[in-house]
């Protein structure tokens, strides 16, 4: 068995299907020749072998959901760019950046021919002129890697003028980033591309379908989800949705990080896997480390609401998901034990978000950063209950008449299914108070002792009457 099936984030036990992750066994999977060794490169042939509009149907029919957080399926997308409008680009959303995400990027770094060949599958079925590949910034090895990979593909035709003899031409260039939260939503990534401020624009009417990036019609993709398209341009769609759920077919990629034995990151089959198969299951993370019990879990990253233990056998679905108050987003796995301190891991979150802001939005601007100092104040003991009124009543600037969780019916407000309305053009605002809603709500006691800690002065809240 080679080193990197357990490498940190990647382990390969069981007999789940390898989509996305079959050569992650190989200590030389990111080169062209282990790539072609182990099939690389077949799906693009065959799709070469068809007519763009039939690759296209294939992988509509497929429902490739898009694994960067949306879960909007690949092919619908696909087919929003309008008719007889020219040029229009591809762009790799590789800037993995929310907090516990880590599988894109193991995705650039072991296995970097897998995301070429996605992209020349997706630009010929969607007719692109050219393709950008962006990666972020302190994704130094997954850019080396990338890089020297397309250099290889260049050299053996796989990109650039006459694909493999046919009258299929495109460039892939690659471009880093300076390291953005924000950037990884998809209109600010354009406008990093352009040379601007990675800032959000506004939807409608800069979809980048429509208008994207310079003006052109623009198909915004996941590292992970273009990297499904070899896989399934080679096996037919009727393979791929034969794994996972009808409304959720295939695998994915999950990043378990926390208080578990085993973190990392697993293939697990799409819509049937449940939080409690990947948290306590053998072939996953093997339970809760030093004997502890589990105390609460974020289901999709830093910036989705949290569940309690009850809610570990939700499946990973996002239509159970959602209606139970949060989100599968970048897939990633946060899992906190009995010994964790609530409010500061809320704190952890929120300073993340309130320094992330780009500063478009005011609610987001202005509101992350007075969370992160009333909590700052909390959490050091001088904090008063007019501290935790305000930040939920902050929270509703940013998330108007909708919080996910019910204990916030204390201001009247019921809770809603995830997602709920914000005020600002992106989901950096409601990021940084999900965290403190979450923490503030389920664990009320652990705020509460906070407060008795708190010094003979008192300390005005941000916001409140003097």
């Amino acid at each position: 068995m080679s080193r990197y099936a357990w490498a940190p984030g990647y382990t390969d036990d069981g007999d789940r299907p390898r989509i996305v992750t079959s050569r992650f066994q190989y200590e030389d999977g990111y080169t062209l020749d282990r790539s072609l060794a182990t099939g690389g490169y077949v799906g693009l042939r065959a799709a070469l072998g068809r007519t763009p509009s039939e690759v296209h149907d294939e992988v509509r029919s497929a429902t490739v959901l898009g694994r960067g957080g949306a879960g909007f399926p690949a092919g619908t997308k696909w087919g929003l760019t309008p008719q007889g409008v020219w040029p229009r680009y591809l762009v790799v959303n590789g800037d993995e950046s929310e907090p516990g995400t880590y599988k894109d990027r193991l995705l650039m770094e072991r296995d970097p021919h897998q995301l070429i060949e996605g992209c020349l599958i997706a630009s010929y079925a969607a007719g692109l002129s050219q393709c950008f590949l962006y990666i972020r910034g302190e994704m130094a090895l997954a850019q080396e890697r990338v890089a020297a990979a397309l250099n290889e593909a260049y050299a053996a035709g796989y990109v650039g003028k006459n694909i493999l003899g046919t009258n299929f031409s495109i460039d892939i260039v690659l471009h880093w980033g300076a390291g953005a939260y924000v950037v990884g939503e998809e209109t600010a990534l354009i406008e990093s591309l352009e040379g601007n401020r990675g800032m959000p624009r506004l939807k409608p009417p800069f979809f980048p379908a429509a208008i994207g990036l310079y003006g052109k019609p623009t198909i915004v993709n996941n590292v992970e989800t273009l990297s499904n398209l070899p896989w399934l341009l080679t096996n037919g769609a009727a393979a791929y949705t034969a794994i996972g759920t009808e409304t959720s077919p295939g695998t994915r990629i999950i990043a378990v990080s926390g208080h578990v034995k085993r973190p990392g990151v697993y293939e697990i089959i799409n819509g049937s896997t449940t939080f409690r198969d990947v948290i306590y299951g053998e072939e996953f993370c093997q339970g809760i480390r030093d004997g502890h019990e589990l105390k609460a879990f974020i289901p999709g990253g830093g910036s989705a609401p949290w569940f309690l233990p009850d809610q570990i056998d939700l499946p990973f679905e996002a239509k159970m998901v959602g209606p139970a108050g949060s989100m599968l987003g970048s897939g990633a796995i946060m899992v906190m034990d009995e010994t964790t301190d609530i409010p500061a891991m809320a704190l952890t979150l929120v300073r993340f978000y309130a320094h992330e802001s780009c500063g478009k939005c005011v609610p987001c601007r202005e509101g992350g950063t007075w969370l992160m100092r009333i909590m700052e104040r909390v959490v050091a003991g001088r904090g008063t209950q007019r501290d935790l009124d305000q930040m939920l009543e902050i929270g509703q600037s940013i998330t108007p008449g909708q919080y996910p969780h019910a204990a916030s019916e204390r201001l009247g407000l019921a809770a809603a299914p995830f997602p709920f309305r914000m005020t600002t053009i992106c989901f950096v605002g409601p990021s940084a108070y999900n965290a403190v809603d979450s923490a503030l709500t389920l664990f009320p006691d652990e705020f509460q002792a906070k407060l008795m800690k708190r010094t003979s002065i008192p300390v005005t809240a941000v916001g409140a009457d003097s």
